[in-house]
């Protein structure tokens, strides 16, 4: 099957060839002709398999060569990055029509957003601020045609679903609407009953993360987890490595000491401004930073095709959260990796990533890795005086407060 099989629009198909797109991938296989048809739609898809394409293509071959004054589709979207990615993919695709898109987010001036919202046929928003929008009345949904909830779950996760509820009250009952999400919770089983009416489901290897990318776990105390990773770093070419932490601090602080090491890093959380984003963003696609250091909710919208490393600082939070994470690698058939720091504490988290990946990931260490370094005497008298009370990764309780963080690691812990 190639894209000339769908009949696109002559506007359309010329986009496609410009962009350089030959085949379908197999969520697009599936979903693109359900969409034309006018069915709704669940697609069930990793990232990085090409479903932005997928309601994209449709969308524009729908509205080409007709013209409304109102918006005609709309694209919700969990993050800002996500929402100017699929942004750029509309540009790119629809180069060839005459078709308008705007992007509707927070953290930037909303009067910009209200003039381009008054040319816009496709309308790609975040939940919080195109409420605000329909507050102040500067976006008419009252024409919708078609409706897009993308990372379904990730809407969830950062608690957009009452948010999404409300928006669905201002927009027509007839229309077409397409869900599409990596996993399929409980809660958003119960969305796609209420607001999709018979939808056809595509279901493309969501059980697990793609056969591209190769995982490894390498276990370590939590003090020594810099001193590791620059290990690592030093081990592997470092051209595209995309680096997760849990939280905003922990990113900005590996940043200053990726760069302090000789590395060009970026780091991308939420305490930036959105041009400070756009420009780690950029300057990681197109090569001027080797790293970006990123939290899980600021790299949702990270399209970067040939990521050669994802590194996970800290394991992420639940097994969904890991496939998307390492779905940043092994894209459109290149070949990935996927390390992950493993402490203690994440021994529940390690079992669950085995079974969803359907087998038991390597193990590995670095035998020039002095893994039982001490922790620094600043990083003992911080610990306060609690710390006896703990059961540090297993060891024996020591006397001495010193002596016990001293020795909280010995050796590489496996599970």
């Amino acid at each position: 099957m190639d894209f000339e099989s769908f009949n696109f629009h002559l506007s359309v198909a010329a986009g496609l060839a410009g962009a350089h797109y030959e085949t379908p991938t197999p969520v697009q296989a599936q979903t693109i002709p359900q969409v034309i048809n006018g069915r709704d739609v669940i697609a069930m898809a990793q990232t990085g398999t090409g479903k932005t394409a997928a309601f994209v293509l449709p969308i524009l071959n729908r509205l080409v060569g007709t013209k409304s004054e109102r918006v005609r589709s709309l694209i919700i979207a969990p993050t800002r990055e996500l929402a100017e990615q699929i942004h750029h993919d509309i540009e790119t695709l629809g180069c060839k029509t005459r078709i308008k898109s705007a992007t509707v987010y927070g953290g930037v001036g909303i009067n910009p957003q209200i003039q381009k919202l008054k040319h816009a046929d496709i309308v790609v928003a975040c939940p919080g601020r195109l409420l605000d929008h329909i507050g102040r009345n500067s976006i008419d949904l009252s024409q919708l045609e078609v409706l897009v909830i993308d990372e379904a779950d990730q809407m969830f996760d950062m608690g957009f679903l009452p948010d999404i509820r409300r928006i669905l009250k201002h927009i027509p009952i007839e229309r077409q609407t397409l869900l599409f999400s990596a996993t399929m919770p409980l809660e958003i089983r119960r969305l796609a009953r209420d607001i999709l009416k018979d939808p056809k489901t595509v279901q493309v290897g969501i059980t697990a993360p793609a056969d591209t990318v190769s995982h490894a776990f390498y276990p370590v105390a939590q003090h020594l987890k810099t001193s590791l990773l620059l290990m690592l770093l030093g081990k592997i070419n470092v051209r595209s490595v995309l680096v997760f932490t849990r939280t905003k601090h922990r990113a900005k602080s590996l940043e200053k000491k990726l760069i302090g090491a000789g590395y060009r890093s970026a780091s991308l959380q939420g305490n930036l401004s959105q041009t400070r984003r756009q420009a780690a963003l950029d300057g990681f696609r197109d090569g001027t930073f080797q790293i970006l250091v990123a939290t899980d909710i600021a790299a949702r919208g990270i399209d970067v095709t040939r990521i050669s490393h994802v590194i996970n600082f800290d394991i992420p939070s639940t097994p969904e959260a890991y496939i998307h994470r390492i779905g940043r690698t092994g894209r459109a058939t290149c070949k990935g990796q996927a390390f992950t720091l493993v402490t203690g504490e994440d021994k529940n988290m390690v079992c669950a990533i085995n079974r969803i990946i359907g087998s038991k990931v390597e193990q590995r260490t670095l035998s020039a890795f002095d893994y039982g370094s001490p922790l620094p005497n600043r990083e003992i008298r911080s610990q306060g005086a609690g710390i006896m009370q703990r059961k540090i990764y297993g060891e024996r309780k020591y006397p001495n407060k010193a002596e016990s963080l001293s020795k909280v690691f010995i050796q590489p812990k496996y599970y």
